[in-house]
């Protein structure tokens, strides 16, 4: 049964459930909503990177930490479009293209983008970008151009937010996820563990995501990957089993949602990320990088998928959701 009217209390207890039980009752939710056998490898591409004027503290590309990152223009379509072969070629059926932006302008650039999209929906793949917030006008243009999904992260709670992020608040977030909605985008929409928040706050971020008027069709969850340089750079590595009951906590609030085990994975073994897959995780990023941080090679993701008997997930199946 698919809910909107989750408690926090409920929430609460579902996380703070015993571990093994946890797992047991997520990957039986898993497995009424989807195939277990298949897992979304997607691809996520920088085309903008570094000079971001917002201060999260988490990031490396905001122009007022020194971390080492190169600051690049827009890439130009072409160069966009040789890597989304590339990555189609390689097994990806999700392509997402990140621009450090605070939000879309109406300008040349967003003009690019929209020629982006038109191109990688034309390779027959999912596409999704990432460029900050969004008027509804934009979010419509962006539909117009064969636009899949859009990624706009709640990051963490309401509550924690503020310690985060101070150059836009948890009300611009939200009003974007309902632009893009409003357009009849596919939405993504998660958050990162490990930043210092509580186990209350991680709780707070899963029941607003899970209260929203639609569940989104994509949750991702990050693990902070400490960058040198930004306010979070002495962050301890966040446990796997962390990573897990979050994920779990995820597919059981929302079964429908694609679950996917994005930043920090790259420090997980086969084993840890099995866990996470028995758990409810249905995909990954491929390929060497997340915008600008590690990720896992593609040769052991092959090696994983053969070793779990796990199938890459084609694309447009959940299609009939947006419809």
């Amino acid at each position: 049964m698919i809910r909107n009217d989750w408690t926090p209390e409920e929430v609460k207890a579902i996380y703070n459930t015993p571990l093994l039980d946890l797992i047991f009752r997520a990957a039986q939710t898993h497995r009424t909503f989807h195939d277990p056998a298949e897992v979304q490898v997607c691809t996520l591409l920088s085309v903008k990177t570094g000079g971001c004027p917002e201060d999260c503290a988490y990031c490396p590309q905001a122009a007022r930490y020194n971390t080492g990152v190169d600051t690049h223009k827009l890439m130009d379509v072409q160069e966009v479009l040789q890597h989304a072969q590339r990555a189609r070629e390689s097994g990806s059926t999700r392509f997402c293209m990140g621009a450090a932006w605070r939000e879309v302008r109406d300008n040349r650039d967003f003009d690019k983008v929209l020629d982006m999209v038109k191109g990688v929906n034309e390779l027959g793949m999912e596409v999704c970008c990432t460029l900050g917030m969004l008027t509804d006008t934009q979010a419509q243009k962006l539909k117009e151009a064969g636009l899949y999904a859009y990624n706009h992260n709640l990051d963490t709670s309401e509550e924690f937010y503020d310690d985060i992020i101070t150059t836009r608040t948890y009300k611009d977030r939200l009003e974007t996820l309902e632009n893009v909605r409003g357009a009849k985008i596919s939405v993504c929409s998660g958050g990162i563990i490990g930043m210092g928040e509580t186990h209350e706050d991680r709780i707070g971020m899963l029941h607003t995501l899970a209260t929203l008027p639609e569940h989104p069709e994509s949750v991702p969850v990050n693990a902070l990957v400490a960058v040198e340089g930004t306010p979070l750079e002495d962050q301890e590595r966040v446990p796997v089993w962390d990573m897990i009951r979050m994920i779990a906590t995820a597919r059981i609030l929302m079964p429908k949602a694609m679950v996917r085990l994005s930043a920090g994975r790259v420090y997980m073994n086969m084993e840890e990320q099995a866990l996470c897959f028995l758990a409810g995780a249905n995909s990954i990023f491929s390929g060497d990088k997340l915008l600008t941080t590690p990720n896992n090679e593609s040769d052991f993701d092959a090696t994983m998928f053969q070793t779990l008997n796990i199938r890459p997930r084609q694309a447009f199946k959940d299609k009939e959701v947006m419809a």
